[in-house]
């Protein structure tokens, strides 16, 4: 397999895959850098259930998701929001109000991660509704189908 030589000026058949390899690395290591930013808010280990209702509104940038991923966080988006509930209402009906404007769906979508008390998801809904939005979507993850057959 080595090269020619000689005065033979013949086509070499061999392919060099040298340059395509290099695109392909620079691709691998602009996607692995550019996958995270890619996620919307705060990550959440949510509970699962058997079957949830698809709300495709849940992952658009123009959604209200408060996140709760833990007893000491709650995120409105990516900005993290004060833990105390007394303080927390105002802070959300604020950033709720400029978030809504005037559009007449006004929903605001909840993950509570596994770890999370019941009591404090209740104080974060109960600040929500204080902060004057009523309908609120409680967000969990489809159940993967066991191996019973079920």
């Amino acid at each position: 397999m080595g090269m020619a030589m000689g005065g033979d000026k013949g086509y070499v058949a061999d392919i060099n895959v040298t340059p395509m390899v290099d695109v392909m690395l620079v691709l691998l290591i602009i996607f692995m850098v550019i996958a995270p930013m890619l996620q919307s808010g705060v990550s959440v280990a949510l509970p699962k259930a058997k079957n949830p209702e698809k709300d495709e509104n849940i992952v658009k940038d123009t959604s209200a998701v408060v996140a709760v991923p833990d007893e000491n966080e709650i995120w409105l988006g990516k900005e993290k929001l004060p833990g105390d509930t007394k303080t927390l209402t105002p802070v959300l009906k604020s950033k709720l109000d400029k978030l809504f404007g005037t559009r007449p769906d006004r929903t605001v979508y909840l993950k509570a991660g596994q770890v999370v008390s019941y009591g404090r998801v209740v104080d974060v809904i109960q600040a929500i509704r204080d902060a004057g939005y009523d309908i609120i979507g409680l967000v969990s993850e489809r159940e993967k189908a066991g191996s019973g057959g079920q």
